[in-house]
């Protein structure tokens, strides 16, 4: 049996644009995506600790160090600029993979920079 298991986590950073005008998705720094072992188009729960909002929809690279965290299409009504959300990916694995399993968490500073 699989089990979903915390992957990995950007744990709030900040959204730095919204566009509703874009086929959906959350385009993210390059440098975060790195740091927290995301690949592009993969799916992601994003969870808003300004009002609650949970969400799930997919990662696209973001220009290299630019801090950039947007949502882009229906997932820009979930959040305005300036809220500070959790970005979750999780993965398929065994208990005995899970019991192993180290996700990878990343703590950015308050402009989205890793420290």
């Amino acid at each position: 049996m699989f089990i979903h298991v915390m992957k990995s986590k950007l744990h709030r950073v900040k959204i730095t644009q919204a566009e509703l005008n874009y086929v959906g998705s959350v385009t993210i720094d390059e440098d975060l995506m790195d740091a927290a072992n995301l690949i592009e188009n993969e799916k992601v729960q994003i969870v808003n600790n300004n009002n609650g909002e949970r969400f799930e929809t997919y990662v696209i690279k973001g220009e290299r160090g630019s801090g950039t965290v947007c949502l882009n299409g229906a997932a820009a009504r979930r959040a305005q600029v300036g809220d500070i959300v959790i970005i979750i990916a999780y993965g398929l694995m065994t208990a005995d993979e899970a019991k192993e399993h180290t996700p990878r968490l990343v703590f950015p500073d308050s402009n989205n920079r890793l420290v």
